[in-house]
This record gives C-alpha cells, structure tokens and sequence, in this order.
C-alpha cells in the first residue's frame, strides 16, 4: 500500500487522527467518531511495511528509538498535502502508529473559536501563561496562533522547544528559532537552559514534564521572559497543584512563591462535540489579579474557582460557565454540558433555571 496516496486521501476527507494497528483496518478519527478505512485487517507485515514508508517520508529517519524503546515520536511533511505528527509504538509485539493531520496553514482564532480574552494575552510581555486542557483539546493550536499573532504584531525573538515541531512558522516581524526535542537538542530542561543564553523574548516550552524543565521556567519567566507553555490538567486549581505537587514537599513553599510573583494567566480548554456535528472548544481563563496570586502564595488554590467564578468583570470565565453559555446558545446539547462540567449537579440546575 502506498502510504503518500493514503494520507493524500485522508487528507481530503478531512481526517484527523490515523490509526495503523494490527488486527484492525486503517481507521481514522473524524470529530469524536473512529471509522474504517475498509474491511481489511492489517497483518504485522501490512503496519511494519506501512511504517517503514512513514519514517522514510521523515527523512529517512532511523527506527532505532521503536525497536529499542518500544515508542517514538516525531513529525514529517508531504508537499502540497499536509503536515503530519506521529507516534509509533509496540503492541502485542507488532508495530503500530498514530498519525496526526496538522495543517500547513497556521490556525484562524475566529474560525477556531479561540476568544479575544485568550488572544490578547499574546500581547503580555514577561511572566508565565499556561494553556491547559487533556490530550487533544487543541492546546498545540491554541499555542501556535498565538504564537502567529505575536510574530504578525511585535518585534522579537520567539524561540520554540517543541515535541515534534507541528505548525511552521516564517519569520514576520519577528525571528522565529523553531527546536525540536531529540533532534535539534537532547531534551526540554537542556533546551531550555541555552534558550536563556540565546537572547530570546519569548519562550514555547511544549509540555513542562518535570521539575527540572519546571524550576527553569519559572527562572525564565522572572528574568523578564514570556514563558509559554501547557499542561495536562483541566481548570486553573488543577494546574497550580500540579505544579507545585511536583516538587518535594520542602521545596513548595518556594514554588508558590515564585509562582505568585510570575503566573500571568491560565487557560483551560476542552474540546466538544457541538449540535451540527463540528468540534467546538470551551474555554477557562484565569488571570493572575492580586486575591489570585496571595490564594497561590498562601496555598489555598481551593479558594481560586470562587475568585474566577466572580471576576468577569476582570476577564475571567469560569469552565462550567463557559458550558453554559455553549449550551444556551444551542452550540452543544446538555448531555455535553454535563459530560465535561466540573460540577454536574450544579450546572444542570442553573440550565433548568
């Protein structure tokens, strides 16, 4: 099978995941529905030669890291088709692969239904901004327009540490250096640490792992840096515990400190299914007012939702009035609202009031 006219095909059928498993056909995601390609079953000679052809795509790139680890993980481009993020893997002693369609174009906010509230903050100029949210919520998309917007509106060095690199960006107005992790550098904390000597503004961090890549964030971060970066957690009380769970219990009193001083706004996100059939995002947004940052100092991250929850006035939206509102306005159903609200109960009762 020719792997080129596949994903060429799929492509334009407007796919956004593909999944190559033995044992099953190709199949691939559209909105929240998995689908088959056929009814084929791939044999293990069908998903190792169908990989095989992936990672020749990928400049030849060597196969070494799925035979010896059991995973890998990295990006590739097809000319005039797409770009192409994708994780390889061992199951059940076969090969397998993951393939994510990543545009060539660089996301639109007002098609994507990113809110100005979210934008604007690519107009900050030093602190932390995390965009949150579980795996496929869009947090990539969300980092990369603004990242598109900083580069169209202001005059700077934006250096992005990535893994796999997804969306390009060219140079604007200002100097995009665009790394990714196992190829252009060994890892995040590394990256990170020569991001600091190489003059930049603004700083992508893909995903904060570990407490290492974390501390010299925060570092960043205070030194007077734009530090952009993503979490896997859902709402901003999730997101600060997680940070400072992830340190040794001698050390968190410190990180919230520094954390007080540094947070400028968190976004959480969430990806839903909307009433025509299309994916529509939610969105939290906390910003960083003073009640915020002494919760944070003081360790009372508990008290958060209840700040956001009154502060429309200063920006601030919370999840499940985000749902709400989505619901109102007939853009999802209520079993959706309630599916992905952080207090069902609640939010059912305020959509029958």
């Amino acid at each position: 099978m020719d792997i080129a006219a596949l994903l060429k095909d799929l492509v334009d059928r407007g796919v956004a995941d593909i999944f190559i498993i033995t044992g099953s056909p190709i199949s691939y995601k559209i909105g929240t529905l998995i689908e088959s390609l056929d009814d084929k079953s791939l044999l293990p000679s069908d998903t190792e030669d169908l990989i095989t052809q992936i990672y020749q795509f990928a400049g030849n790139r060597s196969m070494d890291a799925i035979r010896e680890k059991g995973d890998d993980d990295f990006s590739f481009a097809i000319k005039g088709v797409s770009r192409f993020r994708v994780n390889t893997y061992k199951q059940r002693g076969t090969y397998a692969a993951v393939i994510r369609i990543v545009s060539f174009v660089l996301p639109d906010p007002e098609a994507l239904n990113i809110p100005p509230a979210v934008m604007d903050l690519a107009d900050l100029k030093r602190g932390m901004v995390l965009i949150t949210g579980p795996a496929g919520s869009g947090k990539t998309t969300t980092l990369a327009a603004l990242i598109d917007r900083i580069n169209n509106n202001r005059n700077a060095h934006v250096i992005t540490l990535e893994n796999p690199i997804e969306f390009l960006h060219r140079h604007n107005k200002s100097l995009i250096s665009q790394r990714e992790i196992a190829i252009d550098t060994q890892n995040y904390s590394n990256a990170l640490r020569a991001a600091l000597r190489e003059s930049p503004d603004v700083i992508l961090i893909g995903e904060m792992r570990d407490p290492e890549t974390i501390s010299i964030a925060l570092t960043a971060a205070e030194t007077g840096h734009l530090v952009l970066s993503t979490l896997h957690t859902v709402g901003a009380v999730n997101t600060v515990d997680r940070l400072v769970d992830s340190f040794r219990a001698e050390q968190q009193a410190q990180v919230r400190m520094q954390l007080s001083m540094v947070l400028q706004s968190v976004v959480s996100q969430q990806l839903l299914l909307a009433t025509d059939g299309s994916m529509i995002p939610a969105f939290e947004i906390m910003h960083c007012i003073p009640a915020i940052r002494n919760l944070i100092r003081e360790g009372r991250t508990h008290q958060m939702s209840a700040v956001i929850n009154t502060s429309a006035a200063e920006g601030m939206v919370g999840m499940d009035a985000s749902l709400l509102a989505l619901y109102k306005s007939g853009k999802i159903s209520q079993q959706e609202m309630v599916m992905h609200a952080l207090a069902p109960e609640t939010i059912l009762k305020q959509a029958k009031a």
